[in-house]
């Protein structure tokens, strides 16, 4: 027996016409490469603990926008409430709610002062109701 014929046993005699052994080794790349990328795969959707957190941060990701849509919506919204008020209420009542508040604004102290002296009221008559 000759060298060829040892390296050779188990391995089928290139026939005439038939695949060369480039095209062979291509297609054992091919598959291979196929065989990879079928084994990343099935390892992706056996780790749970990833689906599980892509899941989570898309769920995150879709609330945080649902929430920007949602607060938008409510400015929105507010502001044409206050348009409407604004436009709804008659314009000397608004001058007088102004000049209430430049008053309010320019005697802060005994405004707090009279606030404080009610809630100190309150406090008293609450405290006798009790006692009784």
């Amino acid at each position: 027996m000759n060298d060829d014929a040892r390296t050779n046993i188990g391995t089928p005699a290139p026939t005439p016409g038939g695949p060369d052994s480039a095209e062979l080794r291509e297609q054992v790349e091919r598959t291979r490469d196929e065989l990879g990328k079928t084994v990343e795969a099935l390892a992706a959707k056996a780790d749970v603990k990833a689906q599980v957190k892509e899941k989570a941060a898309a769920v995150k990701d879709q609330a945080a926008e649902k929430a920007a849509l949602v607060s938008d919506q409510i400015r929105e919204k507010a502001g044409d409430a206050a348009q409407l008020v604004k436009d709804k209420t008659p314009d000397p009542l608004l001058e007088k709610a102004d000049q209430a508040a430049t008053a309010a604004r320019a005697n802060r102290t005994p405004l707090l002062l009279v606030a404080a002296a009610v809630v100190v009221l309150v406090l008293v008559r609450r405290n006798r109701g009790h006692r009784r």
